[in-house]
């Protein structure tokens, strides 16, 4: 039975192992082994449990509540792992009405909607070396490229049907790992009743979708994982839920997740429903929720969707009259309170995990501690350096040079937070077309311009996301019905960017410079920002130790410059470590060989410079040629 201190804690909104309490969990009482259910449903008459144990009529096993608390409970002996229930709740207006239980750890797949009867643990995890060196680790100063993907459409069989969780371990993560990737981030797998929502209208916060196959299939996919080195990030979807009849929606036949002002509670642009961030209950809720994806499925942080949308009360949501907050602002202040209880409650017990925001605003100190009036997470989307670069990639060559403040405007606040750089799936759909097919010019030149634009995004400071495809040239956008078109890896020209993408991530990680100081502004000097006729860029990436940097020329034009003329800081000799324009890669094959002499002649305010080649539509790096000194020996 339910105790009334946790029942205290939960309706003060500091439960936050909640689901240890609410929910059906498999135990003994009075020496009978059975079911233990607890559900919270305040303004419900009776509540009752219903399931295929008793031809889904509900009067033989009912719930009592508990005092006032709103908190029912009941067990049930003789019911098993795998049985299916719902609650049967009467509701203050008389109606009839049947619920998935919102704690549920299983449910049924679409489109039958029973929860599961599903017991926690039992799973042997094989990942300690992985959590034990996670804790000693410093992400911050680590590379990170994220492989965005949709578990769904990735690959698919030969039928159509979905790839489970097993056969995805088996195939996506040497995939993965091969190409370079630190991370993948998984778009949301909580249960949800419609494929094409892709997750992010949800109906089983604590199920894993049972799509792809069960609890421990997904266990077994994030532990294979961590054994092959790569982290796990979850999308998750704090800020509403789907309005279908089993799910939360007036729950106990009243507003209970969501607001009673129907204002509040409507999110019209999605068909949605508003989590209440006012209420205790919904806060231990959502914060146990999140623990719960940490604790039970150990993955490695989470990707927090439309955080704009919570800190915002009218951000993506059209209602014929804007509401206001009780001070007549904008800002949804319960829901930012939330965000901060939330970030401190995580990190608090996961200090190593990632807390990233997908926040389009300019809401100040989003990565910045609570303490110091941030929101408290770790990272956010830099969506708005992606929106201007690609806008930019878009143009015609001849445009580009009345646009140049759209390569350069990021480094105005590159340093303001911490940023992931995102080339996510909300840009390659509905329209938008691939990353590839975005590029301006002739079909060389898209593969070109692909290759610059992947060059300047691993050489820019930040971490990388990119969604899946992109890293063979997906030439469609994403069609989330289909699996990737797979069969582009027999044409050259996608081999080709494939092997560049590899080669670029190895390189990118390799190379401490490019990451080891990523959101501090000495870790970043412009050497030209101002070329915008010529539509070339050129910057130093410096890492911890002194001499331990690199300098980057991206050329947004189809003109090779040769005795291109860059300030460099100091004497020496340079090499070419990199270079988009490898024949190897598809390009044209215009890079610099043998040694790069510095002279003592100052230039874009450095005191040398070297003259170098600069590629058509390509990124290079040189970096520094260690002097080779003699060996002394001893005579024997």
């Amino acid at each position: 039975m339910p105790g009334e201190f946790e029942r205290y804690l939960f309706h003060e909104g500091t439960l936050y192992k909640s689901y240890r309490m609410l929910g059906a969990h498999i135990t003994a009482h009075q020496k009978q082994r059975g079911v233990r259910f607890a559900v919270w449903a305040p303004n419900a008459l009776q509540v009752n449990v219903v399931g295929d144990f008793n031809n889904w009529k509900g009067e033989n096993d009912p719930l009592e509540r508990m005092d006032a608390s709103g908190v029912w409970f009941g067990f049930i002996t003789d019911l098993k792992e795998g049985d299916l229930y719902k609650y049967e709740i009467h509701t203050p207006s008389g109606d009839l009405i049947q619920k998935a239980d919102p704690y549920a750890f299983a449910s049924e797949t679409r489109p039958n909607t029973a929860s599961i009867i599903h017991q926690l643990g039992g799973y042997e995890w094989q990942d300690v070396k992985w959590e034990t060196n996670r804790k000693k680790r410093d992400h911050y100063q680590e590379p990170m490229v994220i492989y965005e993907m949709h578990a769904g459409s990735w690959k698919k069989k030969e039928n159509g049907k979905f790839y489970t969780y097993r056969e995805l371990a088996d195939e996506l993560i040497s995939y993965v790992a091969s190409i370079g990737y630190t991370h993948i981030q998984f778009m949301p797998l909580m249960e949800h009743p419609f494929d094409r929502s892709w997750g992010y209208q949800i109906t089983g916060f604590y199920s894993v979708t049972s799509r792809y196959g069960s609890p421990e299939d997904f266990k077994y996919l994030v532990d294979q994982c961590h054994q092959a080195g790569l982290g796990v990030i979850m999308d998750w979807v704090p800020l509403h839920f789907c309005k279908d009849d089993p799910g939360l929606r007036q729950f106990d036949g009243t507003p209970l997740y969501e607001p009673r002002e129907l204002d509040m509670a409507e999110r019209p642009n999605w068909g949605t429903c508003n989590f209440d961030f006012n209420k205790p209950e919904v806060v231990s809720f959502l914060i146990s929720n999140a623990m719960f994806w940490l604790e039970e499925y150990h993955i490695d942080g989470f990707r927090v969707d439309a955080v704009s949308s919570m800190i915002y009360l009218n951000h993506d949501n059209t209602l014929a009259v804007p509401v206001t907050n009780a001070y007549g602002g904008p800002e949804n202040l319960e829901a930012i309170a939330f965000i901060k209880k939330l970030n401190e409650v995580i990190f608090a017990q996961y200090p190593h995990i990632l807390m990233i925001a997908e926040e389009a605003t300019d809401y100040p100190l989003v990565t910045s501690p609570t303490s110091a009036g941030g929101l408290g997470f770790n990272y956010k989307w830099n969506m708005g350096w992606a929106n201007d670069v690609l806008r930019y990639m878009q143009m015609e060559e001849t445009e580009r040079s009345h646009h140049h403040h759209l390569l350069t405007f990021s480094f105005m606040y590159a340093f303001s937070e911490n940023f992931v750089l995102p080339f996510s799936h909300d840009e390659l759909v509905y329209g938008k077309r691939s990353l590839v097919n975005k590029m301006s010019g002739d079909y060389w030149q898209k593969f070109a311009n692909l290759r610059v634009l992947c060059g300047y995004l691993m050489t820019h400071p930040g971490k990388k996301l990119l969604f899946m495809g992109s890293e063979f040239a997906q030439f469609d956008e994403w069609k989330d019905l289909e699996q990737l078109d797979w069969n582009l890896l027999d044409y050259d020209s996608h081999t080709e960017f494939h092997h560049y993408f590899k080669h670029l991530i190895h390189f990118y990680r390799s190379n401490r410079s490019l990451w080891r100081l990523d959101h501090k502004q000495e870790g970043f000097e412009w050497i030209d920002p101002h070329n915008s006729s010529g539509r070339v860029i050129s910057f130093i990436r410096k890492g911890k130790r002194r001499g331990d940097y690199c300098i980057v020329v991206c050329n947004f034009s189809s003109t090779v410059y040769l005795n291109y003329r860059i300030g460099v800081p100091a004497a020496g000799v340079f090499q070419e470590s990199f270079n988009s324009d490898a024949k190897e890669f598809g390009g044209s094959g215009q890079q610099n060989t043998g040694k790069l002499l510095v002279e003592k002649m100052p230039y874009h305010n450095q005191p040398y410079s070297m003259e170098v080649t600069v590629p058509p539509l390509g990124m290079v790096v040189f970096t520094k040629k260690p002097i080779q000194r003699k060996q002394k020996y001893r005579k024997g």
